[in-house]
């Protein structure tokens, strides 16, 4: 699993990734760092990225898209933290690996993971 870490998420974040087996880049590697969303989108589905961000805006893109990439994982939480959340979030890329290649928002919580298959649908 190949992960692009949006801006509004810590670069601590790839180093956590990395330690859990997973290939992650941070935005500001690769991009510039005033990109739109849209542009972060383009590149994560032209590099077979899934985008992990705190940014709800990733959910209303996907739908006006259409598509089925490139995936994405919302963090909501008031603790964005790799330290506070970050285990919720690898548990639920484990558990939901096989629906984010083919095409799915997540939404990770403290307490919860929920999923919605690409394309969106109203």
């Amino acid at each position: 699993m190949k992960l692009l870490v949006d801006m509004n998420l810590s670069p601590r974040w790839i180093g956590f990734l990395g330690e859990a087996g997973l290939d992650a880049v941070h935005w500001s590697a690769v991009g510039r760092v005033d990109a739109p969303d849209a542009e972060i989108m383009a590149h994560a589905a032209a590099y077979d990225r899934v985008v992990l961000t705190h940014d709800l805006d990733f959910g209303a893109i996907l739908a006006a898209m259409g598509g089925t990439r490139p995936s994405v994982i919302q963090i909501r939480a008031d603790d964005v933290s790799s330290d506070a959340i970050g285990a919720q979030v690898v548990a639920a890329i484990r558990q939901l690996e096989a629906e984010l290649d083919a095409g799915a928002l997540v939404t990770v919580e403290p307490t919860r993971a929920r999923m919605r298959v690409l394309p969106l649908r109203g």
